[in-house]
């Protein structure tokens, strides 16, 4: 007997539900269910099989019923980090490690304690006097510094070195004024300390500063030397004494001034402190921080500029009576 004609069920569900009787005998004849098309995913286009595939992504979907019981159940550390291990996720350490820069030192050594009045007594007053013979007590330290640096920096002199700081001072305070497009130049002259310091707030604000003269000519005040992690790796740091004449302008991002002038002229008196890593033999000095004494007056502050708030006029009563009038009649 000839096989009956069968129907092809292009219906995925159907296909499933045949399939299952496939086995099944069915008295030497053809079955229907073997001839039932089976579900296929195939693209009719076997070209660019494998860009197909990089189309498509595979990934878990997070099981949220499991992060609401884990909130309500308090799990240890252990087991959460089991769980995000088997989940493949990283567990947050629970300790953060700062970055260390042992290109420069990360405080001043011993700063050096300006004598009140420094800049307006002279040698002659009483004042004056007894501040000069307090600074001979304190050289024996510096002395014993300037024998250390010279060990690595053979032609160090604390006579001469001023002139070079005034240079370097001089430049990196014109430098600032394009933080962005001097960056590179401005790492050579100023450490990794005095960096954020002397750039801050400067990305909203224009600076315009110029150097007039010297009152007195720079000297060397203070010298430290210090080591760090071993005893080869040596730091050198010289506070050197300016008394200028400078201008200052502050111009906020408005191009309003708010503070200081480009015509006004003013004696500064600074104490800046310079460092160098003497063990690197191709360091070089640069400004690490400055001190400020406390017997210097307050200056002072930035004039803040705001947006003005946009307010509605506020009726008067009088012009109101004639209306209400108007409204009762």
């Amino acid at each position: 007997m000839a096989a009956p004609m069968a129907r092809v069920f292009w219906s995925s569900s159907y296909a499933r539900v045949l399939n299952k009787f496939r086995q099944l005998n069915c008295n030497g004849e053809v079955c229907v269910s073997a001839l039932v098309m089976q579900y296929r995913s195939k693209h009719w286009n076997p070209k660019f099989k494998k860009e197909r595939g990089q189309k498509f992504m595979k990934f878990d979907l997070p099981n949220y019923e499991e992060q609401v019981k884990g909130k309500k159940e308090k799990t240890s550390i252990d087991e959460e980090r089991k769980k995000m291990k088997q989940d493949g996720r990283k567990h947050p350490s629970s300790f953060s490690v700062k970055p260390i820069s042992i290109s420069s030192t990360s405080n001043v050594l011993e700063a050096y304690i300006p004598p009140e009045g420094d800049g307006k007594t002279s040698l002659i007053s009483k004042t004056g006097a007894k501040d000069k013979l307090s600074e001979f007590g304190k050289t024996g330290k510096s002395y014993n510094a300037i024998r250390k640096i010279k060990q690595f920096e053979e032609y160090f002199s604390s006579k001469t070195f001023p002139s070079e700081a005034i240079e370097i001072f001089k430049e990196a305070q014109k430098l600032i004024e394009d933080v962005e497009k001097n960056e590179d130049r401005l790492h050579e002259l100023v450490t990794e300390y005095a960096y954020p310091q002397m750039t801050v707030g400067l990305d909203t604000k224009t600076l315009r500063w110029n150097f007039v003269d010297s009152i007195e000519p720079p000297r060397t005040v203070h010298c430290r030397t210090t080591d760090l992690l071993t005893k080869d790796n040596l730091y050198a740091q010289v506070t050197v004494r300016f008394h200028t004449r400078q201008t200052l302008a502050i111009y906020d991002r408005f191009g309003r001034l708010a503070y200081g002038s480009e015509d006004l002229i003013k004696d500064v008196l600074e104490f800046v402190v310079f460092e160098k890593h003497i063990s690197d033999e191709y360091a070089n000095w640069r400004i690490h921080s400055k001190i400020i004494p406390k017997w210097i007056p307050v200056r002072d502050p930035l004039h803040k500029t705001y947006i003005k708030p946009h307010m509605e006029p506020i009726p008067d009563e009088e012009e109101d009576k004639p209306e209400k009038e108007a409204v009762k009649a």
